[in-house]
């Protein structure tokens, strides 16, 4: 169950959670390897392994070479990106019932951050995100606290309880554990069979329709009470 108190901040996962990118994330994955001498991953390996930011994750797959394929990834993603960000369902809705629900709303992602708000302005979701936070923006990336002290630093909004975080991967439910703030699943994706074993979440929800159902008459109930 979602806290009973409304939350000050609520702060969402991008890639997964709001948009899905993970044809053009796809494409730059394999377009990587195969330039780094790797086999190509099928769609099934590149949703199962893609969790952490590049800085993270490629100098344990590449070396020494891991700058070399970083410049790779990203310059496939950044020719290709904005015509392969979709809206998933619901998306919308929720970002709007965020807003009426908290004073403060963000994104935090390990998308690299001018890429991630590159979609946002391609969305003209700024009316709904007051900042949005990715990969190289803080001292280090998700699952990190620093990412959660950035997005929240200029509100006087301390990580806690009061703010939620959204997203649909143990990763970001590791990172909300992390910032000791309310972490919130979403979607039923086929988890490794391990990424959720031992991580604490307050709530999961099917899709972001149910979420938006529930924090609506959350807000419902917080309003008749004030």
């Amino acid at each position: 169950m979602l806290p009973a108190e409304p939350p000050e901040a609520i702060i969402f996962d991008w890639d997964g959670t709001l948009v899905d990118c993970w044809p053009s994330i796809h494409n730059a994955m394999n377009a990587t390897l195969e330039a780094m001498g790797h086999d190509a991953w099928t769609y099934e390996e590149t949703l199962a392994r893609v969790r952490k930011s590049m800085r993270n994750a490629f100098p344990e797959m590449f070396g020494d070479r891991w700058e070399e394929a970083g410049r790779i990834f990203y310059e496939h993603v950044a020719a290709h990106h904005l015509e392969g960000t979709t809206v998933l369902g619901g998306a919308e809705d929720a970002l709007a019932a965020a807003n009426a629900s908290a004073p403060y709303v963000g994104v935090v992602s390990n998308k690299q951050g001018p890429l991630l708000r590159a979609e946002i302005d391609h969305l003209d979701w700024r009316g709904y995100i007051a900042r949005a936070v990715g990969a190289g923006d803080a001292e280090e990336d998700k699952p990190a606290p620093a990412a959660m002290d950035l997005v929240l630093e200029e509100t006087g909004i301390k990580p806690g309880a009061e703010v939620w975080y959204i997203g649909d991967t143990g990763i970001d439910m590791r990172f909300a554990e992390a910032c000791g703030c309310t972490g919130v699943l979403i979607g039923e994706k086929a988890f490794d069979a391990n990424e959720l074993g031992g991580i604490t979440y307050t709530a999961h929800f099917a899709d972001l329709a149910a979420f938006t159902s529930v924090i609506a008459a959350h807000q419902e109930r917080a309003s008749r009470k004030a």
